[in-house]
């Protein structure tokens, strides 16, 4: 043994013994050192898996199951590394192994809940984000509202998309998303008069800023929309662009069929 490692051995030596005969405090410090370490491999794995960079996003995530096999959420982005590889089965085994090992732990209940809706199951990720969303403590609950509409849609639950989406919008203080959905599903419901109401504030947003740009989906509703108040220059207006921009769009389609039905 060199004299330099020799030195850094009896150095290492010491400070397990010193560890040996402390108080609990110390103890509680290396727990608190244990989970600090553990919350920053998985920040390390999520912006890598974020990235789409899957096999140093694992390389992290090891480092913290080794410390930490039972934490949910290094098990909850183990579930989200899985899916990314088609490993499907794993990947639910391992949210449903998050959510047992910490019920209130709601990011995997988030993210369980956008894998059962990648897999048709409507049903049990309405679910997860209903209860994903009674976490008034949660950093993204307007996201989760969204998201929770987006399946109560999809299922048919208009009226219980509309609150949803109405929460979302709240939250969010008026994102385009929310609100788009938002008048789009109450012109779906037959509640044209509220849906003018949220459309306008979309429309207020879309003005603000100018990285806002029509899709087909908000030209048809706002189409819909300007028929049903009797606007008929927002409505040729909404139309040329919906023409020009989106020929080829399912909307474009659903527009024509819409003018063929009122002739």
């Amino acid at each position: 043994m060199s004299g330099r490692f020799a030195a850094f051995a009896t150095l290492l030596a010491a400070l397990f013994i010193t560890g040996c005969v402390t108080t609990t405090d110390s103890r509680f410090s290396r727990e608190a050192d244990r989970q600090k370490a553990v919350e920053s491999y998985v920040q390390l794995a999520t912006a890598y898996l974020g990235q789409g960079n899957v096999e140093r996003a694992r390389h992290h995530l090891d480092r913290a199951l080794e410390l930490a096999p039972e934490n949910p959420s290094a098990l909850a982005v183990l579930g989200l590394i899985h899916n990314s590889n088609g490993e499907i089965e794993l990947a639910e085994r391992s949210f449903k192994q998050a959510i047992s090992n910490d019920p209130e732990y709601t990011r995997a209940r988030v993210y369980y809940g956008a894998f059962l809706y990648s897999q048709g199951q409507l049903e049990e990720s309405r679910d997860q984000f209903r209860a994903a969303s009674r976490d008034t403590d949660y950093d993204d609950r307007g996201s989760v509202f969204y998201n929770l509409g987006m399946t109560q849609e999809r299922l048919g639950e208009l009226d219980e998309a509309i609150i949803s989406y109405r929460r979302a919008a709240e939250l969010t203080r008026g994102d385009a998303r929310s609100l788009l959905s938002l008048s789009r599903t109450m012109v779906n419901s037959g509640d044209m008069a509220g849906a003018a109401r949220y459309y306008d504030r979309l429309l207020l947003v879309m003005q603000r800023n100018e990285r806002l740009q029509h899709s087909p989906e908000s030209l048809l509703t706002g189409i819909r929309i300007s028929r049903y108040l009797g606007d008929n220059n927002q409505e040729s207006s909404m139309v040329l662009q919906l023409r020009n921009k989106y020929p080829e769009s399912v909307e474009y389609q659903q527009y024509k069929a819409l003018i063929s039905n009122d002739k």
